[in-house]
């Protein structure tokens, strides 16, 4: 599949902006360090991944603080090599540690007492809205406000990721508001 990084630090003049690979990025802490790099003065520093119109996140690094994540459909998301390295266990609401056994037998106990009340369909698997597999929800995930000090608020960042957006254009005007839409596309 098909991604789209880039990295986009937040200098005196502006944001700098450049594309990146992940091929060398296994976890968010890799992640993180990779924007601390092109940080400048503990200025903020977004990273924007995007894989195929599929889904898209944005990773906010502010100096050595946590990063602050939204991934715009975690299910989608899951079904990636990228997805893995910002769907946590905190943003996913997996207690560390959870195995795959005890979700897949929470899912079916739930499945059967869906069943048992005659309240899901067999159509209900293809609505877009179920967990992956893994048990990932489907939708956006993480934090909203992550851009809200940009002048995005979450209501603006849902909007972004409801049913029929497109990723690259959420990333595009995401990139408009911060002012370094023509750069961003310099860059794609």
């Amino acid at each position: 599949m098909a991604y789209f990084a880039a990295v986009l630090a937040r200098t005196e003049d502006g944001w700098s902006v450049g594309e990146t690979e992940l091929d060398n990025v296994e976890t968010l802490a890799d992640l993180a360090d990779l924007a601390r790099q092109a940080s400048d003065d503990e200025e903020p520093v977004l990273v924007f991944i995007e894989q195929e119109d599929a889904w898209f996140a944005v990773v906010r690094v502010d100096g050595e603080e946590d990063p602050r994540i939204f991934v715009s459909d975690g299910a989608a998301a899951a079904r990636s090599a990228y997805g893995e390295i910002v769907l946590t266990d905190e943003l996913v609401g997996r207690s560390p540690g959870d195995g795959l056994d005890d979700l897949d037998t929470l899912v079916a106990e739930l499945d059967d007492e869906d069943g048992a009340a005659g309240s899901a369909s067999e159509d209900d698997d293809d609505s877009g809205t179920a967990a992956d597999p893994d048990g990932v929800p489907a939708g956006p995930l993480g934090d909203t406000e992550v851009l809200a000090e940009f002048g995005i608020t979450a209501r603006e960042l849902l909007a972004m990721s409801g049913e029929g957006a497109v990723p690259g254009d959420a990333l595009a005007e995401i990139a408009d508001s911060l002012g370094c839409a023509e750069v961003l596309e310099a860059v794609r």
